[in-house]
């Protein structure tokens, strides 16, 4: 009985962490190396950017205050190390895909149901998010009578822990935007090349007018100031919190919490990681890209905040509407009106893009058998989604009704923040791997060439070197090459530094105050996780790497290569050798020194490669 328990419970274990094998495809599916470095740059451009319309003023009036244009510089930083993990990540994989596809395929199945959920949680909560812009938007531009008027209805019988009042108009929104969605209107290249136009026009415009109607006073308010300003007001939207005023009133606290909220905004480097497979130099081009995106974001970040906070003081700015209220606090009213119908336009294609992402997100899932089948029924008519579509728009719409915007920007931080957790923790476990071939076609001819070496003689198979002593293979492994042992040393190592760091970060968010006065507990049990992840980072640094070349790797340890493709190169390119560890008919590159695509097409700035799924909005 416990024989057939232990095997029962190692099957569903198998279950667990069984990988999805790539199917083949044809060689008219195989895409042409026709992209460079500035068509990588316009797959992250063209993506929306509607979320800057409402974020810059919530986390200048609450959060941060001016100083908000040094959290996005954080952001940034941490931003260009997680896109490299990204790229990493999606070069293991020889096919074009989403950061879930890539999960199932190098992880397991357990790995891929918990990126899926934790995509889904993201998507869901950011319409919920878009929705309840939108809806503010609305409302400001004719008045802010819908929110009085609810707002006088309901605001009673609400918990304080909810929005002040439901948000119908939210509601009939995402309602509105499933309908589409289940008739099947899609958007166009030509649709994305003039919302990004008008994204990038609207943020121009609000930086010059900046310059041109900011006051530098606005960066060095005082209690005096905030005084006049409350005895002049009486918009109930119009006063924030003081601070300790100046260009950081809420001190280094804001602008670490100033810097934890808008990471989800960068998420747009997926889509240029996931076409820079198309690039006949990918380790050039991707980390180039990447770089140049991630700039021109911040620059558009900062530069509209920096606008901003220099047009408007920062306990005045509208938190749900600060874009065009800036222009009618300076007496550019018509400007005002133009930016908000603008801004709604963007709001609107924003929400039809991640709407349409989670749909597909959870159509892929339920076709792996992750989520239920019912999900995945679809439109005769149209051939679309319904059942996906029509739940996942109530669940988001539930959300749009009951919560505070503030809320689904945390809860959405949270998602984003997990699903870049789980990106860099994927490429530190792989690297430590030993060779795996993700391709069913590839695994079915290494089974037909090991059988006969299977069946030679018991006697040529080697023992794992490092067997005989545990510890000694801890510090100091014997083979330089990864084995299935110093693989399995890194995944539990892994594992028990998350444990660590989270418990360390328990420990410093609940009782920073103890831990740095000295208190002998709490000072103690800091130093002490401080000393076990210490040690535990050194017995995975001293784990061999595998070494195998791929389109693109990050930083390796011990030699001396560059993230911008010069020494990188040289490290990839090996001697004789391709660089794609695939045979050249496969992958699509020659054993020259530069491959060079079979033909030049028109580069398709607008298109999107249509097996994968894009986060990006």
């Amino acid at each position: 009985m416990s024989r057939m328990l232990g095997q029962r419970v190692r099957q569903f274990g198998e279950k667990l962490v069984r990988r999805q094998p790539l199917e083949p495809r044809e060689e008219s599916e195989i895409p042409t190396l026709h992209l460079n470095t500035l068509n990588l740059v316009l797959f992250g451009v063209n993506t929306p950017k509607a979320r800057i319309y409402i974020l810059a003023g919530a986390m200048a009036m609450y959060v941060a205050g001016p100083a908000v244009i040094v959290s996005f510089l954080l952001v940034a930083l941490f931003a260009v190390l997680c896109a490299f993990c990204f790229a990493e990540f999606g070069a293991r994989v020889p096919r074009s895909g989403s950061v879930y596809l890539y999960s199932y395929v190098t992880m397991g199945q357990l790995y891929a149901f918990i990126t899926g959920w934790t995509l889904i949680l993201h998507l869901g909560v950011a319409t919920a998010y878009l929705t309840r812009a939108w809806s503010y938007n609305f409302d400001s531009l004719i008045g802010n009578h819908i929110s009085q008027k609810l707002e006088g209805m309901f605001s009673e019988h609400m918990p304080s822990f909810l929005a002040p009042y439901p948000d119908f108009v939210a509601l009939a929104l995402v309602l509105l935007m499933a309908g589409l969605l289940i008739l099947g209107v899609h958007d166009s290249a030509l649709v994305r090349k003039v919302s990004a136009g008008c994204n990038v026009l609207v943020l121009s415009f609000m930086i010059i007018s900046g310059f041109i109607k900011g006051d530098l006073h606005n960066w060095q308010l005082t209690e005096q100031d905030y005084k006049l300003a409350t005895s002049g007001s009486s918009d109930s939207y119009s006063l924030g919190p003081l601070g300790s005023g100046g260009f950081v009133p809420f001190g280094f606290e804001g602008i670490l919490q100033g810097a934890a909220m808008p990471f989800y905004s960068f998420l747009g480097l997926n889509a240029i990681v996931t076409a820079g497979k198309e690039t006949p130099n990918p380790q050039r081009s991707i980390p180039w890209s990447l770089g140049i995106f991630i700039s021109s974001c911040f620059l558009a970040y900062s530069g509209v905040t920096a606008a901003l906070t220099l047009m408007v003081p920062y306990y005045q700015i509208h938190p749900y509407s600060p874009l065009p209220q800036a222009f009618h606090h300076v007496g550019w009213a018509p400007a005002g009106y133009l930016v908000a119908v603008v801004i709604l336009c963007a709001l609107l294609y924003s929400l039809h893009v991640v709407m349409l992402t989670m749909s597909r997100l959870i159509c892929a899932m339920v076709e792996d058998g992750l989520l239920f089948r019912g999900l995945g029924k679809t439109y005769a008519r149209r051939g679309t989604p319904i059942v996906a579509i029509l739940v996942s728009a109530t669940l988001s719409g539930i959300l749009a009704v009951l919560f505070e915007i503030f809320h689904l920007v945390e809860l959405m931080s949270i998602g984003a923040l997990l699903s870049y957790f789980l990106v860099t923790f994927s490429v530190l476990i792989l690297r430590y791997q030993p060779d795996q071939n993700f391709s069913k076609k590839e695994k079915a001819e290494e089974e037909i060439e090991m059988e006969p070496i299977v069946g030679a003689s018991p006697l040529e198979s080697v023992p794992e070197a490092g067997t005989s002593n545990p510890l000694k293979s801890l510090c100091d492994p014997i083979s330089t090459t990864p084995t299935l042992k110093s693989g399995q040393i890194v995944y539990g190592c892994t594992f028990l530094l998350v444990l660590l760091l989270t418990i360390l970060s328990l420990l410093l968010a609940l009782w920073p105050s103890r831990v740095f006065s000295g208190d002998p507990g709490f000072t103690a049990g800091a130093v002490l996780l401080l000393l076990l992840i210490a040690g535990i980072t050194a017995i995975i640094w001293r784990q061999p790497q595998n070494t195998s070349p791929l389109p693109f790797r990050l930083l390796k340890r011990g030699a001396g290569v560059s993230f911008w493709g010069t020494s990188l190169g040289k490290n990839l390119r090996m001697p004789g050798k391709s660089v794609c560890p695939k045979k050249p008919p496969k992958c699509g590159h020659s054993e020259t020194k530069t491959p060079q695509p079979q033909s030049q097409p028109k580069p398709r700035l607008g298109a999107e490669p249509t097996d994968f799924v894009v986060l990006a909005f």
